[in-house]
């Protein structure tokens, strides 16, 4: 019966230690979004600090080995998160009224046209 419970409170400390990492790894990938709309747009930032274009693309490129980094982390459980950003994008659309939800829906139809006007490099092995 001893073994029983240290085996149980192994496996339980074992998937607190991996949900752990894991949550911290997300509210990393995540947590860019509450960093650019801190910031702004990344030119802008970067006005701020007065960066010369030297450091701009330095920055730029880590920044990009951060985000195929965290890409490939991530990739196994990416149908996982995509499901928790559908599940948030319904409950989000319950709150708004019909004006609301069509305006939502125009705003990110211009920010997506946007962002398909910018190259996109690829990481490597994508």
């Amino acid at each position: 019966m001893q073994r029983t419970k240290q085996q149980a409170l192994m496996f339980l400390l074992g998937a607190v230690l991996v949900g752990g990492a894991l949550g911290f790894s997300a509210d990393r990938y995540l947590g860019h979004e509450k960093f650019a709309t801190q910031f702004g747009p990344r030119a802008r930032f970067y006005d701020e600090l007065g960066l010369k274009p030297q450091q701009r693309a330095t920055l730029d490129s880590l920044a990009f080995v951060q985000d195929c980094a965290m890409k490939t982390v991530l990739a196994p459980h990416d149908s996982l998160l995509k499901a928790m950003k559908a599940h948030f994008r319904a409950q989000r659309d319950s709150v708004f009224t019909k004006e609301q939800k069509a305006k939502l829906d125009q705003m990110l139809q211009r920010r997506q046209a946007e962002q398909a006007k910018e190259p996109r490099r690829q990481c490597s092995g994508n």
